[in-house]
């Protein structure tokens, strides 16, 4: 009798940002959440260089390696992101929350699709099947930052801090700009590169 395994489809939307920066995305029900979040990161086209955790059903799930997060751990609340299966954890419907950069506060909300039950043995795939808009830029301030980011370029394009965030973010950066074959480039980097090794 063959294998199977399950695949999900995640509908992934920035919190407080509107109109919405979202992606659709695929992946296997075998993968840790761990690897979740390397395939956000790459699929939303954010630089992996904050802390992060997944809030669901009143637990949360978090970077078990770093000393700060393990040393104030509530066990009975919290468990490392390198051991658990989304197929553990996740069904059609499920909503949850992947917070990456703390500082910034860039809260994703995520919500199960679809499941799909898979003939055949796993095999790591994840791919970005949609999209809209482009990912803000790494430590522009949080939601409140990039509204402030967008207006100043929008509205003033001419000031001196306008000019200061171009120097900053380079003159391409296109707000509007979803590239799905971009998205799914950065995934095939992530995953030739292990994943980030963690």
């Amino acid at each position: 009798m063959p294998k199977s395994f399950q695949r999900f489809t995640l509908k992934v939307t920035l919190q407080h940002i509107d109109p919405p920066i979202w992606r659709r995305i695929e992946v296997e029900g075998t993968e840790s959440l761990r690897k979740l979040h390397h395939i956000l990161q790459a699929g939303f086209g954010w630089e992996d260089t904050h802390l992060h955790d997944f809030l669901i059903n009143g637990m949360t799930y978090a970077m078990f390696e770093i000393d700060d997060v393990a040393d104030f751990a509530d066990p009975g609340t919290t468990a490392d992101d390198r051991k658990i299966r989304l197929q553990a954890i996740l069904k059609p419907g499920s909503r949850f929350v992947y917070r990456y950069d703390f500082g910034d506060g860039w809260n994703h909300t995520v919500v199960v699709e679809k499941t799909e039950t898979i003939e055949g043995q796993p095999w790591g795939e994840a791919q970005v099947i949609g999209g809209a808009r482009a990912c803000p830029p790494e430590d522009v301030g949080g939601p409140s930052g990039y509204e402030r980011f967008l207006n100043t370029l929008s509205n003033d394009p001419d000031s001196e801090k306008a000019e200061r965030y171009r120097n900053w973010i380079g003159s391409g950066f296109d707000a509007e700009l979803f590239d799905l074959r971009a998205a799914n480039a950065a995934l095939l980097r992530m995953a030739s590169n292990r994943w980030g090794n963690r």
